[in-house]
């Protein structure tokens, strides 16, 4: 094979990425609730009116006697808002390309759920206005603000929350996608040709930009620029340049010969440090990583700790004097939005999840409950950014504007409150099990690798860890146990790679999951366990093919179309962290965490006990 799979040293497990982006996104979510805040107090103090002259300042350039304003408002809902959608954008190509929409089964649920959560609300705000000046404001009801949605998740902090929050993530995608959508089509004004004839041009170089030798991240940025006026003046909204600029961004996951190459590079600058060497480096890491997830890691910041609280500060002041309250009570524009947030999105994504999963179109990721997806979905009302951005360019009058705010803010607020209390009252009608007590996932003969009777009454559930040596000498056991029960036994794999300590152990298991696609899965378990210290892509190659694997399909399903074997290495290593599993190896008994020792006479007893 000339081309090696994609390395797993370089990328984080699903449980891994979740712990790293969590304490951020909070940062992030409690930053925006914070300028929030501070906009309503500010518009309601006896200082408001500088609220309302900040807003409406002038700011621009003059080069000669041409010149170019806008107010502060403007400036930034225009024009840092950009920079928003730029990196929904590369989140969305990212997701598609080599994230968890790559696989479309998996997908499918809150594709679907996304979607019934984009019409349902707009259906419910066109009911209760069907007719007039509020029928414009239909798309404030559409969007579900990611940010507050995580933060609120880890304030209500339901029990095993790592599921949902990737069905949640994945959700949030599919719903930016259809507001871009909205936006670029319902929200745009009359179209100017000439402009929109340079925006086509401009799309096609920046599309070719990929294919310079160097620079092309200054390229990116004038051409981006250019987008940016070009569709202000063909009458497009021009906060899309974002989008369609990181559209056109490549992604790709890292390349383990472009990884080696930063690496040599780096051992010859320890020894011989110098500028040269210090460049080189600095150029072959970059370039290891895709400028997708280089502008995620670099701009990302920016956006969650500048551009939405800025955005927060200029439009979530609203007037809540008696007068407005009066008159956003007897708004049907306020409780279009209201209803459309709240109950919108609560059946919208139930419903669909429950549809899919009951018709079999679609299925749940394993130990992800209904009762849990509609927790997620009645937080799912918290509608904010995008809801506020679409309340600015479809609503004129400032007196409605104040009335569709504050229904996106009295939505917000009921949509928290139902979802802590859909979670919380879950949880007293059904416990959850003490974490880490009790097998959260039943035994499936159509999804696990089982050795033994798939029936037997006796089962044993290993999480294991293919570079850990302790997992490798248990393996001899397992065998003994196997042959003291036979056919009584039912004895299962599931993998816990610990990638701190194992680096090898996600490459490791991948494999593993490809062989059992072609029905060697424990023979290529044993291969690994017997060459412990040799887990490289070369060698594992070598070991697939001595078990007489199609070397062609095994690379095409560890490198060309991962998803096969990536997600149920991830399903486990989920259930593990769910479980609150940190080493290896971890039995269950009968469904039930063994204690103790986990040589062969220790299981046996353990299991005869089971028995009786």
């Amino acid at each position: 094979m000339t081309t090696e799979p994609t390395p797993r040293i370089v990328r984080l497990s699903a449980p891994q990425y979740l712990k790293a982006m969590k304490p951020g996104e909070n940062a992030a979510a409690a930053l925006l609730l914070a300028f929030t805040l501070i906009a309503i107090l500010w518009a309601n103090s006896p200082w408001s009116q500088t609220y309302w002259a900040l807003l409406d300042t002038h700011v621009g350039v003059a080069l000669g006697e041409r010149h170019f304003d806008m107010t502060v408002k403007h400036l930034i809902n225009d024009g840092l808002m950009t920079f928003f959608f730029f990196i929904v954008g590369l989140e969305v190509t990212r997701e598609f390309k080599i994230g968890e929409l790559t696989d479309r089964s998996r997908a499918a649920v809150p594709v679907v759920a996304a979607f019934a959560g984009l019409a349902v609300p707009a259906v419910i705000f066109l009911l209760l206005n069907p007719s007039g000046e509020n029928v414009q404001a239909w798309g404030v009801v559409i969007s579900t603000d990611t940010a507050f949605l995580v933060g609120a998740l880890a304030i209500i902090k339901p029990k095993f929350p790592g599921r949902l929050r990737i069905f949640l993530l994945t959700l949030a995608v599919v719903d930016d996608v259809g507001a871009l959508i909205v936006i670029a089509v319902f929200y745009s004004d009359a179209l100017q040709v000439v402009p929109l004839i340079v925006s086509a041009v401009l799309l096609v170089v920046i599309a070719l930009v990929r294919f310079l030798p160097a620079a092309r991240g200054p390229a990116y940025a004038v051409l981006g620029f250019a987008l940016w006026i070009a569709l202000y003046l063909a009458g497009i909204h021009p906060t899309l340049a974002g989008v369609a600029l990181a559209l056109l961004i490549p992604v790709f996951a890292p390349e383990r010969r472009q990884v080696e190459d930063a690496v040599d590079v780096i051992r010859a600058f320890r020894q011989s440090p110098n500028s040269q060497y210090a460049r080189t480096a600095t150029r072959r890491l970059r370039q290891s990583i895709s400028i997708n997830e280089r502008l995620q890691t670099d701009v990302g910041p920016y956006v969650s700790f500048l551009v939405l609280p800025l955005f927060a500060l200029v439009n979530a002041g609203v007037r809540l004097d008696s007068a407005s309250l009066n008159a956003a009570v007897r708004s049907p524009l306020t409780w279009g939005i209201v209803a459309g947030l709240v109950l919108g999105k609560f059946v919208g994504i139930t419903g669909a999840t429950w549809f899919m999963s009951r018709t079999g179109l679609g299925q749940l990721a394993p130990g992800l409950r209904l009762r849990r997806v509609a927790g997620g979905a009645a937080l799912s009302g918290i509608g904010f950014t995008i809801s506020l951005f679409i309340v600015d360019i479809a609503i004129s009058e400032p007196a409605r504007q104040d009335q569709a705010r504050i229904g996106v803010i009295a939505a917000s607020l009921i949509a928290f409150v139902a979802g802590w209390a859909i979670f919380h009252i879950t949880d007293l009608v059904s416990p959850p099990e003490p974490i880490g007590m009790k097998l959260i996932r039943p035994i499936d003969p159509e999804r696990d690798h089982i050795k033994g009777n798939p029936n037997a009454q006796l089962t044993l559930v290993e999480y294991g860890d293919y570079e850990c040596p302790f997992c490798g000498r248990a393996t001899g056991g397992i065998d003994e146990v196997g042959a003291y029960f036979g056919d009584e036994l039912c004895y299962v794999w599931r993998h816990l790679p610990l990638e701190r300590v194992h680096p090898r152990s996600f490459d490791a298991a991948r494999a593993a999951e490809a062989a059992g696609l072609q029905g060697k899965y424990f023979e290529m378990g044993a291969q690994l366990f017997a060459h412990q210290d040799d887990l490289e892509w070369s060698d594992i190659y070598r070991y697939a093919n001595a078990i007489g694997l199609d070397l062609e399909q095994f690379d095409q399903d560890v490198r060309v179309h991962p998803s096969k074997v990536l997600h149920r290495v991830q399903d486990d290593a989920q259930d593990a962290e769910a479980m609150d599993l940190n080493s290896t190896p971890t039995f269950f008994v009968n469904g039930k965490r063994h204690k103790g020792p986990w040589d062969s006479a220790s299981l046996i007893r353990a299991l005869e006990e089971g028995r009786s």
